[in-house]
């Protein structure tokens, strides 16, 4: 009994501690805590790309709770003239229940956000719901041209998927990845997805237009810029809340658009959990702070 007590205690302290670390890189709870770091990032020059927490919903009532929210976000971005849009996972519309499903709530979702000249980015998640989100993904396209879609530097076959998905023009949204995933459809170290992340780079100033170079990373950041002289592309940096703060002043003042991508909500630890293991800055802070709540 007592030792349960004692493992329930840890638990919630590292909880607590966890979400101390966690506050950085997410707005807060709720929607207004969203269109509040929203305007921040506006007055700052930055677009803003809002994301709701959660994934992996397979509750039908959870699915529709979740597509209201986004719909009434979309009407607070129109409502507090917000410049940017949203960003959505496809297993918290439905793709953990049917692809019809998922398709259906994203066109819902996509249509009242294109009345108000919000862009929307369909999120990418673990592999398994690869294939499926790129036929999402293209059904809506044909339909709605202001939306975009991730690829993941760290998958092996992501230079085969950014040659299908440019063909028909489409908009694209290129990250390291931060899924776990096996060595068969992964590259495990952190170099070979440097290395996959710049020849995909390469091929979107050479091919793309309208996309989007979403990494923290310096040397990404400064081969992103030196394409951009050799090629008129209408790109973005797209960074989270709360990382390379320092940077993205610098970007704007430059000329370079840039969007800050703010998540909120209750559902904050499965996506904490991935951006601590992304930096090791994250895990260091995260150390710090676990330390200290034992002190107090």
């Amino acid at each position: 009994m007592e030792s349960r007590k004692l493992e329930k205690q840890e638990s919630t302290l590292i909880e607590k501690v966890l979400f101390k670390v966690a506050k950085q890189w997410i707005a807060g709870d709720t929607m207004e805590e969203a269109l509040k770091s929203a305007r921040n990032a506006n007055a700052n020059g930055m677009n803003a790309i809002l994301n709701k927490l959660g994934e992996h919903m397979s509750s039908k009532a959870q699915v529709t709770q979740t597509v209201e929210d986004y719909l009434t976000l979309v009407s607070n971005l129109r409502r507090s003239k917000i410049t940017g849009g949203l960003s959505i996972k496809p297993t918290q519309v439905g793709l953990a229940i049917s692809t019809k499903e998922c398709l259906s709530n994203l066109d819902t979702i996509i249509e009242k956000a294109l009345q108000f000249q919000s862009f929307v980015w369909i999120d990418m998640e673990s592999s398994e719901y690869t294939d499926d989100t790129f036929k999402i993904y293209q059904n809506l396209f044909e339909k709605y041209e202001r939306l975009g879609v991730v690829v993941q530097a760290n998958l092996k076959r992501t230079g085969n998927d950014l040659a299908m998905l440019l063909k028909n023009g489409s908009k694209i949204r290129l990250v390291k990845g931060a899924y776990h995933e096996n060595s068969k459809n992964a590259y495990r170290t952190r170099h070979e997805v440097d290395e996959n992340y710049k020849k995909l780079m390469n091929v979107l100033f050479e091919q793309g237009n309208e996309f989007a170079i979403a990494t923290h990373d310096s040397k990404l950041i400064d081969l992103a810029m030196e394409l951009s002289k050799k090629h008129e592309k209408k790109f973005e940096f797209q960074m989270l809340k709360g990382i390379r703060d320092e940077l993205k002043p610098i970007l704007v003042k430059s000329g370079f658009e840039v969007s800050e991508y703010i998540p909120y909500g209750t559902n904050w630890l499965p996506y904490s959990i991935r951006r601590l293991k992304e930096r090791k800055r994250n895990i260091l802070l995260l150390g710090s702070s676990f330390i200290h709540a034992h002190r107090v």
